[in-house]
């Protein structure tokens, strides 16, 4: 929020007053989102709308509400966020104030993704340290009551399923995993089964036969959990939509997150069940092509993410121009210090699901209002079914 002070002639604010509130004034002015409009894509003309992001400037047209996100999809566990970056140390960890900037912005959940056992264990411990919503203290003072606001997902990311093999025993990591699942939505923080299915881009991790065989193996954990699925999918819609296909028998739905297909690949999905989602991000918007895709897609069946540290919206994509909602930005080393407003460049965060939003809004040409209750809808829906019928 752009902060302006001023002094009406009757008052006189004592110079020493001043020189301790200054500081702070900068921090919050650097700290604060910054309406940065910039050149259009081609081929896009999107309707005028009003800015809606309650920490935009104050030249901004306020919003009509509050909006409010949901980002499904989020690399919490990974090293960047403990300041580590290919192996060096840059910067402090700095989740806290990652997490804390993203629930500024109207972020109300993320769920934390896994991609391994070990990582699912790990997603569980984080949301616990960094979310117990008994009222204990969130950093900086603060202290809550409120409803949990981090969630994570097991299973077996495609590229990593060479772990089943590696286990000694497949068929038993399996079951351990269905064990972590269970135990997980019971204690209601584990919303989703995966991240798993399948990525043929990627075959040097892990080869086709591998995925196929262990993406189909963990629909039992779905089964086992009535939970619907986190799923990925690259360069592999025909395999994945089959295997999709063979297994309706007790799935619950899911998303495919972070898609990067094409129209006719997002089509055949949606037409696989009634609670197919498509996940959307960065990644999903860095084509012209891909703004077309995103355009057509049924709003009712949209969720939006970040898959952060990845997949942020950078200068050379083409639908960064519709972009409103920035934040400072510094290089890793370079950061004044963690707490300094700053965000790394070309890390995304939580908090940029609005960009995402903003995006999605523009190429469609309809209310970013609108479209952010109508997301977050979709996804109470399909991973918060209980919160979801609460609302009526």
């Amino acid at each position: 929020r752009n902060l302006t002070l001023t002094a009406p002639p009757r008052w006189r604010m004592h110079a020493s007053v001043a020189c301790r509130l200054a500081p702070r004034v900068a921090v919050a002015l650097r700290s604060a989102p910054r309406s940065s409009p910039t050149s259009l894509p081609r081929g896009f003309a999107p309707r005028a709308t009003t800015t809606t992001t309650t920490t935009m400037s104050a030249s901004s047209n306020p919003p009509s509400r509050p909006r409010r996100y949901i980002d499904v999809g989020a690399n919490l566990t990974d090293g960047m966020f403990r300041g580590e970056y290919h192996g060096k140390t840059h910067h402090e960890p700095d989740l806290d104030v990652v997490l804390r900037r993203a629930w500024d912005v109207g972020v109300e959940k993320v769920m934390v993704t896994a991609g391994t056992l070990p990582e699912a264990r790990e997603a569980l411990d984080l949301a616990d340290r960094f979310d117990r919503g008994d009222g204990a203290d969130q950093g900086g003072g603060e202290r809550r009551s409120s409803p949990r606001r981090l969630f994570t997902t097991v299973g077996v990311h495609p590229t990593r399923c060479g772990e089943f093999e590696a286990s000694g025993d497949g068929d038993a990591h399996l079951r351990s995993l269905v064990a972590l699942a269970l135990e997980g939505a019971k204690a209601g923080r584990v919303v989703a089964v995966g991240e798993c299915g399948l990525d043929y881009d990627r075959l040097q991790f892990c080869d086709d036969a591998t995925q196929r065989k262990w993406f189909e193996a963990q629909f039992e954990i779905t089964r086992a959990t009535g939970l619907p699925m986190f799923l990925h999918m690259r360069a592999a819609a025909e395999d994945f939509t089959a295997i999709v296909r063979r297994n309706l028998d007790g799935f619950k739905g899911g998303c495919v997150h972070s898609f990067t297909g094409t129209w006719e690949e997002a089509d055949a999905l949606l037409k696989t069940h009634d609670d197919v989602y498509i996940g959307l991000n960065g990644c999903s918007l860095r084509t012209e092509e891909s703004l077309e895709v995103a355009k057509r897609l049924p709003n009712d069946r949209i969720v939006i993410e970040t898959d952060a540290p990845w997949c942020g919206i950078k200068a050379s994509h083409p639908g960064h121009g519709f972009v409103r909602t920035t934040w400072p930005t510094k290089d890793k080393k370079k950061r004044a210090g963690v707490d300094s407003g700053e965000t790394v460049k070309d890390r995304s965060e939580p908090c940029h699901v609005a960009q995402v939003l903003e995006v999605i809004a523009a190429v469609k040409g309809e209310d970013a209002d609108e479209l952010a209750e109508i997301y977050r809808r979709n996804a109470l829906r399909l991973f918060f079914p209980e919160e979801y019928a609460a609302l009526g």
